[in-house]
């Protein structure tokens, strides 16, 4: 059996461009209105378009739109593994900088153009771009580990993406106003489902990787400790760049994000649900993984020579 053709360069630059815009699309489906700026003029129906969210409480979600994007760019580049060309990686990760780069600094421009001329509105956006190049750079790294990496980094890198996939899914609905304005009979279980949906991903990675090498029971330690350290950082960031009163005053921000991280990290009834629902997925996932590949092994394996004895009385 030959093996399929490799796809060319500009075919994985322009998977790479559309894995971008998957994960862009939480915010463009809203309309992609710039968020209202504190330092800067203007209404709601005066905002221009930003293909980001720029602003300092939407961070988490630039965090999830970039990387999410990667994320998906990862998974496609290792599902065609088969078909990528010489250096047919970095043309995935090119085509996903590409429109990542392009939104980024739209989303710049546009913003930058309302602000106020002062040193804080200076201040206010370098912070910002400093969260996207992180968003980005992280990104990069997931890309590279779900598209090329061994299992047992592939794991780790599926689970940093399933980390802000609630975020990810909540964008759309954020200026929509749809979880605000809804029933609370119809808000609060999505807003449950939204809760799981990254422990539920964390799990199904390990679950995928198994534990069959320890490296792959590595991947799953540290995909659970992403799970326990990971939400307690997103909710500290965005309750302390949330405090609009500590704005003009970062050391007292960056002091109560910090106490706001360690109080998150360290409520059992928060931290221990998740944890256990990812674990529990996990074992179970691998263990009926392990199951079936050997029933197929069963099923595949030759039968067995008939006996001296049998042959005998044909």
């Amino acid at each position: 059996m030959t093996s399929p053709r490799p796809l060319n360069a500009a075919a994985w630059f322009a998977i790479g461009a559309a894995g971008a815009i998957v994960g862009l699309l939480p915010w463009l489906v809203t309309g992609a209105r710039l968020p209202l700026q504190n330092l800067g003029a203007g209404s709601v129906a005066d905002m221009p378009v930003a293909l980001l969210p720029f602003s300092q409480y939407y961070l988490t979600s630039i965090v999830a739109l970039l990387v999410v994007g990667s994320a998906v760019a990862g998974i496609a580049g290792r599902a065609l593994a088969d078909r990528r060309p010489r250096h047919g990686t970095l043309a995935l990760a090119a085509g996903v900088l590409a429109v990542q780069l392009i939104a980024a600094v739209q989303a710049t421009l546009v913003t930058r153009a309302l602000l106020e001329a002062s040193s804080r509105a200076a201040l206010y956006t370098g912070a910002v771009i400093a969260v996207i190049v992180v968003s980005l750079l992280v990104g990069t790294l997931v890309l590279l580990l779900i598209a090329r990496a061994p299992v047992p980094g592939a794991v780790i890198g599926l689970s940093l993406a399933a980390l802000v996939s609630a975020t990810w899914i909540g964008t759309a609905f954020r200026d929509l106003l749809l979880l605000l304005l809804a029933p609370y009979e119809v808000s609060q279980p999505v807003l449950t489902i939204l809760r799981w949906i990254p422990a539920v991903l964390v799990g199904a990675a390990i679950a995928w990787g198994g534990f069959r090498t320890a490296g792959r029971v590595a991947a799953s330690v540290v995909s659970l400790a992403a799970l326990w350290i990971g939400p307690a950082f997103f909710t500290a960031v965005a309750n302390a760049a949330g405090t609009r009163v500590l704005a003009a005053y970062p050391a007292e921000m960056a002091e109560f994000g910090v106490g706001v991280f360690f109080q998150a990290l360290t409520i059992p009834e928060v931290v221990l649900p998740p944890l256990v629902v990812a674990a529990a997925i996990g074992v179970a996932g691998a263990a009926a993984g392990a199951l079936w590949r050997r029933h197929r092994s069963a099923a595949n394996a030759p039968a067995a020579p008939a006996a001296a004895g049998d042959l005998g009385a044909l």
